[in-house]
């Protein structure tokens, strides 16, 4: 079986409610990803953190 991650909660927030909202707002998450607009956004996300990144490494190498 896998593990479950650790929950790191630093919020005065108990933690039954943060995962009470989590399960309202999730369904809503999912639809807008699995949307041609969401896979679009998620899509030119990436392309910009693999840019990013790629900056990144750069400047280390010089």
């Amino acid at each position: 079986m896998g593990r479950r991650k650790k929950l790191i909660n630093d919020t005065n927030i108990p933690q039954y409610k943060i995962e009470a909202v989590a399960r309202c707002i999730m369904p809503d998450i999912l639809a807008f990803y699995e949307s041609e607009e969401g896979q679009r956004e998620f899509a030119e996300w990436k392309a910009k953190r693999a840019a990013e990144k790629n900056g990144v490494e750069r400047k280390q190498n010089n």
